[in-house]
């Protein structure tokens, strides 16, 4: 099996890579982190200048990609750099429903992600839903949403939130859900940092007002698009991750050649070497594991899940194992904001928690296999 880019991938990641490094570096970042926003519009509309969000999209919605190795190697880079912007909120979980599921008045608001205009989230998590997908307790009634949605990660910076509310079934049942496209501008929200950067609100919704327009496709057949979009959501933070281990490794590799006790740089010590190793190794295997998971994004649902399960799974172990060394072989210079690898150890350890943890990913790889 050929493992090569594409021509037009190899193009798309070398154009990303160049620009990451000439414009995002640490004091930019930490520039982002310590605003009110937690982005940068700056960064933003250059990365849409760029086609980063264009190549989320295939090209029947105004794109020129959308595949799983497109977002592989979309997200692996913005990994590499720890870009904080909500990339992965926009274009994969709000766009894609909106792809998905979307009127032709709908979809028209994709020409505007894809150019940088327009920013959207998704509200779907709840207090009591945990990475149960299934589990809404929203309730739509009369034109009417009533509920609690928490962590919307990029709520805050949307212009549009869709949020899930149950219209018939019980909390737990997949079928009944439905999705609404809503102004932010008419949301009640509480903004909170997210920690390794990005934003992210707790919205309250008290019999808030919704119309028919509003509504994405058809009534309670949300959640299989649902998992649709989480796949691809799960499928860009492993890409993520491997490209923020990739940057701790490197900034590893770099410090034991140049930092010296006894007259010889740490990195000759044979012990140093084995735990370096040890990261090449399991660095590895994260990159098969996406390198799977992208493959499989198109297969069928069973097919997908499981391969999204065991990348998520082998990534959240791998990516803890590779900050925690990298911190400890750094010493404490790695715990300081001015050096990068502060940040990045903070964004791969986060990302065990987004979309379900290695305990909720083995558990469902499991209950996959057995069927």
């Amino acid at each position: 099996m050929n493992f090569e880019l594409t021509e037009e991938r190899q193009m798309l990641q070398d154009t990303l890579r160049r620009f990451l490094a000439d414009k995002y570096d640490v004091p930019t970042r930490n520039a982002i982190l310590d605003s009110d926003s937690g982005m940068s519009a700056e960064i933003w509309a250059q990365l849409a200048e760029l086609g980063i969000q264009g190549a989320l999209f295939d090209e029947e919605l105004g794109g020129f990609g959308g595949a799983g190795f497109d977002i592989a190697v979309v997200f692996e880079e913005l990994g590499r750099a720890g870009v904080v912007e909500p990339v992965s909120e926009t274009c994969l979980l709000g766009g894609g429903l909106i792809a998905a599921l979307g009127t032709e008045a709908q979809k028209g608001l994709l020409e505007s992600v894809i150019d940088g205009s327009t920013k959207i989230a998704l509200a779907h998590s709840e207090p009591r839903s945990r990475y149960d997908l299934s589990r809404v307790e929203t309730q739509y009634e009369d034109g009417k949403i009533t509920g609690h949605k928490s962590m919307a990660m990029g709520a805050p910076n949307a212009d549009f939130v869709i949020i899930s509310a149950r219209e018939s079934g019980d909390n737990d049942d997949q079928n009944g859900i439905s999705l609404f496209l809503v102004p932010a501008s008419d949301l009640d929200m509480r903004t909170t940092p997210v920690m390794g950067g990005g934003v992210a609100a707790d919205i309250y919704l008290d019999g808030l007002s919704v119309d028919d327009t509003m509504r994405l496709g058809s009534k309670g057949v949300a959640f299989p698009h649902l998992e649709t979009v989480y796949a691809k959501a799960i499928t860009a933070i492993c890409a993520q991750t491997l490209g923020g281990m990739e940057t701790a490794t490197k900034l590893t590799i770099d410090y034991l050649q140049t930092r010296k006790q006894f007259g010889k740089p740490i990195g000759t010590f044979q012990a140093l070497q084995h735990r370096l190793s040890d990261m090449l190794i399991e660095l590895e295997q994260v990159r098969s594991a996406v390198i799977g998971a992208a493959g499989y994004l198109d297969a069928d649902t069973y097919l997908r899940d499981r391969y999204v399960s065991a990348a998520k799974n082998l990534v959240g172990r791998a990516a803890r194992l590779i900050a925690e060394e990298a911190i400890q072989m750094h010493g404490g210079i790695a715990m300081t904001q001015e050096y990068e690898l502060a940040h990045i150890a903070k964004r791969v350890v986060m990302a065990d928690h987004m979309f379900g943890d290695t305990d909720h990913h083995l558990e469902r790889f499991i209950a996959l296999s057995s069927v």
